[in-house]
C-alpha cells in the first residue's frame, strides 16, 4: 500500500515540530505574550496540540469525525478555544509529553493513510499529503509566534518551501474567502528559499509577478508579516491585491498582519 504523504514531508513535519519543541524545554514560561493577540505560549502550543489530535482522527476515523465537526465558524472557533482551555494549568512537562503523545499519533495516522484517501478537514476534503502540508505550515507559523515571544531568532531552513507552496494554492482561496472575486490568473511567484535554491510557481511571464524571500512570503501568507515589512516585490495589481489578503490557513478571513 503506498503512503498517502512522501517520506520527505513526513520527515520536514517532525522536523518542524522537533526544532518548534526545543524552544519550549523544561522551565519554559508558558505564560509569555505572542505576537497574536490574547495568546501566550502555552496556548500556541495547546493548540497545535488539539490540532494534531484533530488531524490524527481525520485521516484514522474520517466518519467520527465528520460527526463531531462543528458545523459553524463559531462552533469551530468554540472547539479551538477548548483546546487551550483544557491545558491552560498544565506544567510544561506535561503540557510538553502531551504534545508529544499527539504528534506521535498524528504521524503514525498519516504514515498508515493512503495516496487516494480523502480526507475531511475544516473546508473541502483534502489529499493526506495536503494536511499534512497544512499541519507543517501551522507548525511553522505557530513557531513563529513562540520563538518572538521567547525573542529568539530561528534559522530558516527550506521545509519554508511547504509552506510557499500552500500560500500559492490558496490563491483563489484567499480571495473567495472574503467575498472577493477572484482573478482569472494568479500571479508568478519567484522566490529565493534559504539554501540558495530557487523556487517559483504560477504561469511564465503572468502580468503580476510576486519575488523575494521565502521566508517573507511565508510570512506574509501566514499573516505574521505585513507585505510592507518585508523585502518582497510585487508586479502588478492583482499580486498587490492578493499579498494584502493572502491567506493559506483554513476558516474565516484573519485579521492580517499589522504593517
Amino acid at each position: 500500500m503506498d503512503c498517502g504523504v512522501p517520506r520527505e514531508l513526513l520527515d520536514d513535519l517532525t522536523a518542524e515540530f522537533d526544532s518548534l519543541r526545543t524552544l519550549v524545554p523544561s522551565g519554559t514560561n508558558l505564560r509569555l505574550p505572542t505576537p497574536a493577540v490574547g495568546w501566550d505560549v502555552g496556548a500556541g502550543v495547546s493548540h497545535l496540540i488539539g490540532c494534531d489530535l484533530l488531524a490524527e482522527e481525520a485521516v484514522r476515523a474520517p466518519g467520527d469525525f465528520r460527526r463531531a465537526r462543528p458545523a459553524t465558524d463559531v462552533g469551530l472557533a468554540e472547539l479551538l478555544e477548548g483546546h487551550i482551555t483544557a491545558r491552560k494549568d498544565l506544567p510544561v512537562e506535561r503540557l510538553r509529553q502531551e504534545w508529544a503523545d499527539a504528534f506521535a499519533a498524528m504521524l503514525r495516522a498519516f504514515t498508515s493513510s493512503r495516496r487516494e484517501q480523502r480526507v475531511p478537514w475544516f473546508g473541502p476534503p483534502m489529499s493526506p499529503a495536503t494536511l499534512a502540508t497544512a499541519r507543517l505550515m501551522e507548525y511553522f507559523a505557530h513557531g513563529q509566534d513562540v520563538a518572538d515571544a521567547l525573542k529568539i531568532v530561528r534559522r530558516p531552513t527550506d521545509r519554508l518551501r511547504h509552506v510557499c507552496h500552500l500560500g500559492f494554492v490558496t490563491f483563489e482561496f484567499s480571495f473567495a474567502n472574503r467575498g472577493l472575486p477572484v482573478p482569472p490568473s494568479p500571479p508568478r511567484v519567484e522566490l529565493r528559499l534559504p539554501s540558495g535554491r530557487s523556487w517559483a510557481r504560477g504561469p511564465e511571464g503572468a502580468d503580476a509577478v510576486v519575488t523575494g524571500d521565502a521566508l517573507d512570503f511565508a510570512l506574509v501568507v501566514t499573516q505574521r508579516k505585513h507585505p510592507l515589512d518585508t523585502s518582497l516585490t510585487c508586479r502588478g495589481e492583482v499580486a498587490e491585491q492578493w499579498l494584502a489578503i493572502a491567506q493559506c490557513f483554513a476558516g474565516p478571513p484573519g485579521p492580517g498582519a499589522r504593517g
